[in-house]
């Protein structure tokens, strides 16, 4: 039986796969007119997969195509001198393989060519692929290089003019086609600033899986083993990866090898919950580089705090170094309106808690002192959430700690309301037994809290004032999305940083729904004396 890959690249013949058709034909499409293409993605998004395909699919064209592959992730701390005597025996060891492959010999005078050609410099690199298209006769070249981000810095630049040169020589030049795979784009990676010598490529975006791929991977596994996702499973999965490869391939192992589910039983939203949590609170591949790359910088937590909580948002602009790192490591990326946006809702919500302290100091200050039964006093007799009464007691926290929220350690003051709040219902839901994940219904400014308890949601919006008119319409917006997700009611929070703050707590109904809504100020400065 297949299995859900997490770890690597897939295999149809053991892996449940999404064929990516038209990604895949557009790939080779581009690769057959003799393009020279960039592939730049971040890790685990497919690309080794799509690029192996490519492969394939040339190979069953051999008479015209003589397709190779490289990997230069081993010359990460190489000297140019190494580099290029080692690549030179690679290109010819892969040209041998493919012979193998294919159970033909090459001719004497490739053979010989190949025993004895050496690549030492940019220049000899040229006459090697010139004279070795010589001896291919009309078969066309095609490499492809791998984890090209790993070249010696030292190489990069005489590396790529000299295929800058190969390419502006003419339509019958070998290589036919380059591609280059890897996470940083060439401008990321030519370091004197220059303007690029390689500014001829062919730029190839891989993107996410879309909902109509996500359906077909699933029901590759249904076809095989008998057991249905409900289609509100699949689309929440899809809701909450937005689509990312793994993600969608780690939700999916969790749920068919890991919780135990009997086969004749389909995998529903209550079974989701349960991986979600998990791959929410727990440690993978995917998520620890998340969370890698984005405490590289303490200036991501800003940025990425300010495309979460204002509704102006940001600009997506590549020519600013912190964005375009974000967007290389694939936590943001372009919304619809150009504006940056947080890839999907379970890297916001890991997000928010690499940057809220562990330890905020307040925790026991959560409660009034003549509250007895913690948490509990919030669930009625049947285990519903007070939700009312909970936020009417978080704005009273608010009040009562004062400036202590001042002192909450590494945490920006314009941030400190929202950490807090995300504390706050993450300790109230891990009391009474409930689960808490963020939906991102607009992509950016504003963070919407969802919390199951006793098959039971519970929706918290919360973003920072920006204006009474956004106050407004953000609670229509609240009801739209209410009403989205099948519930009667929404919680509206919103930080008040003015130096003249107006407290407000509003319930009304909108559209037939009930929206509660609150303007909690946040105190600005430590009082004298």
């Amino acid at each position: 039986m297949r299995w859900f890959e997490t770890r690597g690249p897939v295999y149809p013949e053991d892996n449940y796969v999404v064929a990516r058709t038209e990604e895949l034909s557009d790939f080779v499409s581009r690769l057959k007119k003799g393009r020279y293409v960039v592939l730049f993605a971040p890790r685990q998004t497919g690309k080794t997969t799509l690029f192996r395909n490519a492969l394939s699919t040339l190979e069953d064209e051999r008479d015209t195509y003589f397709p190779i592959h490289l990997n230069f992730e081993g010359y990460v701390d190489s000297d140019a001198d190494t580099f290029y005597r080692s690549l030179g025996k690679e290109i010819r060891k892969e040209i041998r393989k493919v012979f193998q492959k294919r159970r033909e010999n090459p001719s004497d005078r490739l053979n010989s060519y190949l025993a004895n050609a050496q690549i030492t410099e940019p220049v000899s690199m040229r006459e090697f692929f010139e004279n070795l298209g010589n001896l291919l006769g009309d078969q066309q070249f095609v490499m492809i290089i791998d984890e090209f981000d790993s070249i010696p810095r030292d190489t990069l630049r005489g590396f790529l003019h000299s295929f800058r040169q190969i390419y502006l020589s003419g339509r019958e030049r070998c290589p036919h086609s380059i591609s280059i795979v890897g996470v940083k784009n060439i401008t990321q990676l030519n370091y004197d600033r220059s303007i690029s010598p390689f500014n001829i490529q062919d730029e190839f975006k891989l993107p996410n899986f879309t909902l109509e791929q996500v359906q077909e991977l699933f029901s590759q596994y249904t076809d095989e083993v008998g057991q249905p996702f409900t289609p509100e499973t699949i689309e929440a999965i899809y809701k909450q990866t937005a689509g990312q490869p793994v993600l969608v391939n780690q939700l999916a192992q969790i749920l068919t090898e890991e919780m135990d589910i009997p086969k004749n039983e389909p995998i529903t939203m209550e079974h989701f919950s349960e991986a979600h949590v998990q791959l929410l609170r727990g440690r993978s591949t995917n998520i620890e580089h998340l969370v890698a790359n984005i405490r590289r910088d303490r200036r991501f937590e800003a940025l990425l705090m300010k495309i979460a909580a204002y509704d102006e948002g940001v600009d997506f602009n590549l020519d600013s170094d912190i964005i375009n790192e974000l967007a290389t490591y694939g936590v943001i990326a372009e919304g619809a309106d150009g504006m940056c946006e947080i890839i999907n809702p379970i890297y916001q919500y890991r997000i928010i808690r690499v940057f809220k302290p562990i330890v905020n100091g307040l925790e026991r200050e959560y409660l009034p002192e003549d509250n007895r039964t913690e948490f509990q006093d919030y669930l009625t007799p049947d285990g519903q959430i007070q939700m009312a009464a909970l936020l009417d007691n978080f704005r009273d926290f608010i009040a009562r700690v004062g400036f202590k929220i001042l002192q909450v350690p590494d945490t920006p003051q314009e941030y400190v309301g929202q950490h807090l709040l995300f504390a706050y219902l993450e300790q109230f839901v891990q009391s009474v037994g409930g689960t808490m994940y963020l939906e991102v219904p607009t992509g950016r400014g504003r963070m919407d809290i969802l919390i199951l308890h006793r098959n039971q949601k519970y929706i918290v919006e919360t973003k920072i004032w920006g204006g009474d008119r956004r106050y407004q319409s953000g609670k229509s917006q609240l009801a739209a999305y209410v009403r989205s997700e099948g519930t009667e009611a929404g919680y509206y929070v919103v930080f008040d940083h003015r130096n003249a703050p107006e407290p407000r707590v509003e319930t009304e109904t909108i559209d037939g729904l009930t929206i509660r809504s609150y303007v909690i100020p946040v105190i600005q400065e430590r009082p004298s004396g």
